[in-house]
This record gives structure tokens, sequence and C-alpha cells, in this order.
């Protein structure tokens, strides 16, 4: 059995990394901070798919709760997990100004140390030929970092800084690999001129899906001669330096 981990796989793009998983004939541990319980539209392709599955809840601040999440899911499955998709986050709006100890660490926690952690106890339990997987969610704004979510940001580099040195360091039991979205899922906060603007400021004059993600997790998941390589996804965002979050930019005139 294919067993996978997903961190923050009930909801938003986790939810449609999941459900792409599924398709492809993955078990699924999804886990959650809190009640892992997937949305509606997943829970039903999981049904669809006839997927093997179960909810894990664990708070990713808590190193206790990290430390105990792959045994739990090993135990449960009777297996450990052979792919992990560390795609839980923690998403502030603090910037340079106003930054503290605090958030920063916070953002470490949730976006860098546990992936890291998660991904070493996965390795750990691969067997031998038989290398697991490791895909980071990271964000492309780790080509041209701005000022804005500061400490989201910082813990974002420093999940891509881990992805290199821990396909470097786990090799051979584990391959890690990330993929680094654009704006996939706006919030409310973004207008629908603003959207069609940004479209327009992207170098392919588009946005990603969640989908376009869920599909290059999944191709990451099977690519057995792959490894320390991140793919974005992003409409070619990345190859442009914006000066400010998207969530500030081509607002004028909506």
């Amino acid at each position: 059995m294919k067993l996978a981990l997903v961190t923050g796989g009930c909801h938003r793009l986790g939810a449609a990394i999941s459900g792409r998983l599924a398709e492809a004939g993955w078990a699924l541990a999804l886990h959650s901070r809190e009640h892992p319980e997937p949305d509606p539209a997943l829970r039903a392709r999981l049904t669809q798919w006839g997927a093997i599955w179960d909810g894990f809840a664990a708070d990713l601040s808590d190193t206790g709760q990290v430390a105990g999440l792959v045994e739990r899911v090993t135990t449960h499955f009777g297996q450990p997990p052979t792919l992990l998709v560390n795609n839980a986050s923690m998403f502030g709006l603090d910037g340079p100004e106003d930054m503290t100890a605090d958030t920063l660490i916070a953002h470490f926690t949730i976006n860098s140390a546990a992936p890291v952690l998660l991904a070493r106890d996965v390795a750990a339990r691969a067997q031998p030929g038989a290398p697991a997987a490791i895909v980071n969610i990271l964000d492309q704004r780790i080509v041209h970092p701005a000022g804005d979510q500061a400490s989201y940001t910082l813990s974002k580099l420093a999940l891509a800084g881990a992805t290199d040195m821990l396909a470097r360091t786990l090799a051979p039991q584990a391959r890690v690999c990330a993929v680094a979205p654009g704006l996939t899922l706006p919030t409310e906060d973004y207008l629908p001129a603003q959207m069609v603007r940004l479209e327009q400021e992207m170098p392919l004059c588009m946005l990603p899906d969640p989908e376009d993600v869920a599909d290059a997790v999944v191709y990451l998941a099977g690519a057995n001669a792959v490894t320390g390589q991140t793919i974005f996804v992003d409409g070619g965002a990345h190859l442009r330096s914006f000066g400010r979050d998207f969530l500030y930019l081509g607002r004028d005139e909506t």
C-alpha cells in the first residue's frame, strides 16, 4: 500500500493535494491541527476513488505532538508513510518593522522545524532500496522576497534551504523536493478586478489552480530519480520581482 501523510491535508490547497493523491492510488493520513475532517469536496473525492484514509490531529507548534505524529500514523496503518507532504503553514501579516521574536519563533516552529523533523522521522522508517518521498510546499516569493509577511517569508526561505540540505543528507533513505506555488487560493481580501490585473502581471498571464499544484506534488511523489528539486507552479511569477505581496498590488482603480 502506498501511504501518504499530508499535513494540513483536509482543507484548501491541502485538500486539492490529498484529492489528487487519492486519485493516484495513495492511502492517506490526513493531518489537521484540530478535528481532521475533510472538506465536503475532498470527502466526495475520497469516496469516489475508494481511498483508504484516516485523520490525525496534531498541533505542529507542540514539539511533543510533532515527535509522535509519524509513529501514530505508522501504528494505525501498520506501516510507515512512504510519502510526506509538508503543506501545513502559519501565515501572519507582520513586516520587518513589527515582527517580534515571538512571531518569528511561531512561524519557524510550524513552517520550518516541524517539516524538517517529520521528514527525518519518515526517512528513518524507509525500507532499504525503497526511498521515501518528501515534498515541501514553499512559496514563489522565496526567489524575490519582499518585506510583507516577513516571519512567514523567512520561515519559507528556511524550509527552502532545508529542502536542499535534506536531499543531500537523507539520501538514499529519502528523496526531498519542493513545490513553490504562486497566488493560488486568494482570500476574500482580494478584489475581482485586482485578480484580473494580477493575472496579466504574470509572464504566462495566468495564476495557478490548486489542481496544478497538486499535479506537481503527484509527479514528485513518483519521480524516483528526482531529488533536491523545486518546481515553481506560479504562472512564472518567480521570474519577476514584485516590490510587495500580491495582496497590495493591482488594487488601484478597483
